[in-house]
């Protein structure tokens, strides 16, 4: 799954319930803050399916369980 695609996907479900949206350019990853909730991501082009699925769910309490299906 490509990267933006994944950083889009999060961006456009925080808009749409009205919460705040950063991303952040660290080091060697991109950092994001939805809400509350911190997280990063690698900096690469390309993210395994698995690890898109893990990166959504640090996200549920924000934007609410199985929010990504």
């Amino acid at each position: 799954m490509n990267k933006r695609a994944v950083l889009k996907k999060i961006r456009d479900a925080a808009k749409a319930q009205g919460l705040d949206y950063r991303e952040v350019e660290l080091t060697n990853h991109t950092g994001i803050v939805v809400g509350n909730t911190r997280s990063t991501i690698g900096r690469h082009t390309e993210v395994a399916e698995g690890t898109a699925r893990a990166f959504y769910k640090q996200f549920e309490e924000e934007l609410g369980k199985g929010w990504w299906r």
